[in-house]
This record gives C-alpha cells, sequence and structure tokens, in this order.
C-alpha cells in the first residue's frame, strides 16, 4: 500500500504500485532496499532531503514479495537507486552510501 511519510517520501509495498508511481511522475528516484540493510536505514534522511530539494517522486521499495522486480531491474545489491524518467529507467547506482549532495545531482542530471 502507498504511504507518504510527512517528508514526501512514498513507500510502496508491489511492484504494480511502483509502476503506478513511475508512470505518473515526470522523473522517480527509487531506493530499493530490504528490511535488514542498515545502509539503507541510513539512507533514510538522505532520501528525504532529495524529496524536499527534487520535484522528482522519492520511493522506497522493498522487493522481498516480488522478487521478479528484482530480475526485471537488475538489481544485485542494496541499496540500488534506479532512476526514471517518463516512466523508463534511466539511470541506476549502487554504490554504497550516496551523501545528500551526489543524491540530489543523481536525480537532476540523470540522462
Amino acid at each position: 500500500m502507498d504511504a507518504t511519510t510527512d517528508r514526501g517520501v512514498q513507500t510502496v509495498e508491489t511492484r504494480d504500485e511502483l509502476d503506478d508511481v513511475v508512470a505518473t511522475a515526470d522523473r522517480a528516484l527509487v531506493m530499493v532496499r530490504t528490511t535488514g540493510c542498515t545502509i539503507c536505514k541510513s539512507m533514510e534522511p538522505i532520501l528525504d532531503i532529495a524529496a524536499k530539494a527534487t520535484d522528482a517522486a522519492v520511493v522506497v521499495f522493498n522487493p522481498e514479495t516480488d522478487l521478479d522486480a528484482v530480475a526485471a531491474f537488475g538489481v544485485r545489491s542494496v541499496p540500488t537507486f534506479l532512476l526514471f524518467a517518463d516512466g523508463d529507467l534511466v539511470d541506476r547506482r549502487a554504490d554504497g552510501f550516496v551523501p545528500a549532495e551526489d543524491l540530489i545531482q543523481f536525480v537532476e542530471t540523470g540522462p
């Protein structure tokens, strides 16, 4: 179920919900995470900053109930950040913790 935090970050539970957000947003930043990932947890305040600093929809997705999404997006580690523009996956990064400035630049200057 879609849940929006007071900071503008959405959490989606299913691939259908993720697809809905991606389809309706001009730009969407998706963090693919798992429940036990400490780096993912440490990225939550950074996602809040990115949500406030950009016009992108910022989404957290845990694919544990939809492992097909892992394969579809080529996720090999978490966190993985997926950048969508006009519904298409245009860029990704999977390099662990990302400082706020770098994540904002990734969203704003991605292809």
